[in-house]
């Protein structure tokens, strides 16, 4: 990938060589089963791209309004642009007014900010990282006036209040639920199981941790709503070759994708699986945030900007938004019937296994160990991860001692060191020798801290969430111990 240095100058000799990236056109075709589209980017004088998403359609075959389409494609195309930075962006697929510009380029912009860290871009402010240019409104096709929003300046982003947005709910009340194979989207569905939610799972790019989940779930094939997102082999080939490469919001193509998913299947509401815990920076005193999308800021843009601009869009929410990973892992270790066939580790998610190595591993394996016995969690792993001192770096990433956390997506340092001093507590009392790992954090000062501090998330609940209030209180009654 190359050094921060030597990313820097390529940034800069990128953006001066091609400076121009191009959203050109889409195209759709259906079959009796599917809805295909496919996507046309090109950074001129370089390469082109098109990227394909397979729909399943519903029974209904109903005609996807071309705003969502265009949407899907404005998500997508971050991941080619990256390559080169390209100053201008020039979409031609379809029509935005000033403010929906200015909230991509928000988008992009936070989305990207682990991108711009690990690459020492210091450059790229969000002012003038990108400009976008959309073809004129006469051109593209749309019905829409064009009108700005009406926005609400005291907050970035809030263009009517957050009691506004969750009372304005469809009546409709199936719900798609995405699935990623670990977890959390377990917790959602069952959850909505328990309150009598009508699920439909989402899965894109099934793979054996999806698929057993929603099995798990009781979810019949029906039910079950598979898409398939292809890249582009020229990016991919152009990664090798040295171009700029690193994360993007993912979990923004996610959103958008997934109300296309709703809209086909009639479905009224999405309930997304992210936490609360998603909200804090990766690395201190900075707002680069590896789950940027996942964080409510996002959450609440992305509801205000379908609400306004995608006709028929479904209520979008995450049921988990008001609690911490804390608890989710304490619901999860009741349900023995996902233990075996979750995954959470990218390093192994190929393979459908967990690597044992990774941030990703060990969270899990910490966030859960409060709640299951030693014996229980080297099943569902494998291994005593606590065993292995070389993790012992990523554990002061995690616990805060370090200031940058692990670039996954793992809860906050503060639950982490509260998992961590309730472990031990369980431990001596239960007179278990203590694993490497948890004597050398046991001389650390947080040990000392945290154990005064005591549990602070057993009955923590965050009000900022968009949680429509009947399943608000089922959470609020399962998830929340005093």
């Amino acid at each position: 990938m190359g050094s921060k240095e030597q990313n820097r100058e390529k940034y800069k000799i990128f953006r001066n060589t091609y400076p121009e990236f191009i959203y050109d056109r889409y195209e759709t075709e259906e079959t009796e089963t599917e809805l295909i589209i496919t996507y046309h980017f090109q950074i001129l004088g370089l390469s082109e791209f098109a990227p394909v998403w397979r729909f399943p359609k519903g029974k209904e075959n109903r005609k996807l309004p071309k705003e969502m389409i265009v949407s899907l494609g404005m998500a997508e195309l971050v991941s080619y642009w990256k390559l080169t930075c390209s100053p201008r962006v020039t979409v031609k697929a379809g029509y935005l007014n000033q403010e929906q510009i200015t909230w991509w380029k928000r988008l992009y912009y936070h989305g990207l900010g682990e991108f711009f860290y690990i690459n020492g871009i210091q450059e790229a402010d969000r002012k003038s990282f990108m400009e976008i240019y959309a073809c004129p409104l006469e051109e593209s096709g749309y019905k829409a006036d064009g009108s700005e929003w009406e926005r609400n300046d005291s907050h970035d982003g809030m263009w009517v209040s957050q009691k506004e947005l969750s009372e304005n709910q469809p009546e409709n009340t199936r719900l798609l639920v995405p699935i990623g194979g670990g977890k959390d989207s377990a917790v959602t569905l069952e959850l909505l199981k328990e309150g009598g939610g009508d699920c439909f799972g989402y899965i894109i790019n099934p793979r054996g941790a999806t698929c057993h989940t929603a099995e798990a779930a009781g979810l019949p094939a029906e039910k079950v709503i598979c898409a398939k997102r292809s890249l582009d082999q020229n990016m991919l080939e152009l990664n090798r070759k040295g171009f700029l490469n690193g994360h993007t919001p993912f979990s923004a193509v996610v959103a958008f994708s997934s109300l296309i998913a709703a809209y086909l299947y009639r479905l009224g509401y999405i309930a997304l699986s992210n936490e609360s815990s998603a909200n804090e920076s990766t690395v201190l005193g900075s707002s680069v945030n590896h789950q940027y999308s996942k964080s409510f800021q996002f959450e609440r843009d992305f509801h205000q900007y379908a609400s306004r601009y995608l006709p028929g869009s479904s209520y979008y929410f995450s049921l988990l938004r008001p609690l911490s990973e804390f608890q989710i892992a304490g619901y999860f270790a009741e349900c023995k019937h996902y233990h075996k066939i979750f995954r959470s580790c990218n390093a192994g998610s190929k393979e459908d296994i967990w690597c044992g190595h990774c941030p990703k591993c060990l969270f899990v394996y910490l966030i859960l160990s409060p709640f299951l016995s030693q014996e229980e969690m080297k099943e569902i792993f494998g291994r005593d991860l606590l065993e292995d001192e070389s993790l012992y770096q990523t554990l002061e990433q995690l616990t805060g001692i370090q200031e940058e956390k692990p670039f996954e997506c793992v809860g906050s340092r503060s639950e982490v060191n509260t998992a961590i001093t309730l472990v031990i507590r369980k431990m001596e009392e239960e007179k278990e020798e203590l694993p490497k790992l948890l004597k050398k954090y046991q001389d650390s000062g947080l040990y000392e801290t945290y154990s005064q501090i005591g549990d602070l998330y057993s009955g923590y609940f965050d009000e900022e969430n968009l949680v429509p209030e009947f399943w608000k209180a089922l959470v609020r009654n399962r998830c929340c111990r005093k």
